[in-house]
């Protein structure tokens, strides 16, 4: 396909903010572009990039999108959208691509990077990840101790709170999965990294007063049982938030409540940004 030039030399008033949300990574800080073509003829057009990534932000008539630039793929539906007149729309966005948009061209690359290196070299930049996560928490204040999982290494630190967090890699491709053993309301501050916005949804008047504590706050979880939450849909994270067995009463909860949760999807960019819930 022949893509045409971007005629418009106009820059998206959005795309730097948009750049300054997304955490720096080992490649480098996002910064502003000229786009390598254009999508909306006419249109207020840029790219952000990392330097191993790249982002085509466009903006027309108060409407945001944002496009993964992808090798050999003319981009057709836009990854992430928001209006102009949102209160914080680069904020939006950038919530959107942390959650969904970079894990997958993550994984993309995991998957390519198997077919022509082999699943030791995708293993090997996971442990990249891994490390690259881990040295921002200990900048953030973290004391990290190492260990050995049954799917390879990871870390666990512990929070002021008594809580404490375990990271390591998880299945055949090795993503990054996150567990919680602690007081419900040490994942406050986590859980609107990894859920869609509410959109005006409302909790459903059902299971135990322990899953309405949690549904009540976030109506995007969904009870599975009257111990457990769940949260995830297609290409976003997954994960459940759970009290540490069956045995416990669910007929009580509150913020100090002890729970157990794991969420995988995640990937290293958002575990990033959401340093300081972690800590």
């Amino acid at each position: 396909m022949s893509l045409s030039p971007v005629t418009a030399v106009t820059i998206p008033e959005i795309a730097a903010p948009l750049a300054a949300l997304l955490p720096a990574r080992r490649s480098g800080p996002w910064s502003v572009v000229p786009a390598p073509y254009s999508i909306r003829p006419n249109a207020a057009t840029a790219s952000i990039t990392d330097g191993s990534r790249s982002l085509i932000v466009v903006e027309q008539a108060g409407r945001i999108e944002v496009f993964a630039d992808r090798p050999e793929e003319y981009p057709v539906r836009p990854d992430a959208v928001a209006d102009i007149s949102e209160p914080v729309p680069a904020a939006a966005l950038a919530a959107r691509l942390l959650r969904r948009t970079l894990p997958q061209l993550d994984r993309e690359t995991a998957a390519a990077t198997a077919r022509t290196s082999g699943w030791s070299r995708v293993r090997h930049n996971r442990l990249q990840d891994l490390m690259e996560v881990g040295f921002n928490l200990i900048d953030h204040g973290a004391s990290l101790d190492a260990v050995e999982g049954t799917s390879g290494p990871g870390l666990i630190w512990a929070t002021h709170s008594g809580a404490t967090w375990g990271l390591a890699l998880h299945g055949l491709n090795s993503s990054l999965a996150l567990r919680y053993d602690g007081p419900v309301s040490g994942l406050y501050g986590l859980l609107p990294s990894l859920l869609p916005p509410a959109d005006g949804r409302q909790s459903a008047d059902v299971g135990s007063v322990f899953t309405r504590h949690l549904t009540d706050r976030f109506p995007q979880l969904s009870p599975v049982t009257d111990h457990e939450v769940e949260l995830g849909s297609y290409r976003e994270p997954t994960g459940y938030v759970a009290l540490p067995s069956t045995e416990v009463p669910c007929d009580q909860a509150d913020d100090w409540t002890r729970v157990v949760a794991e969420f995988g999807c995640i990937g290293a960019d958002l575990l990033l940004a959401a340093a300081t819930h972690l800590i």
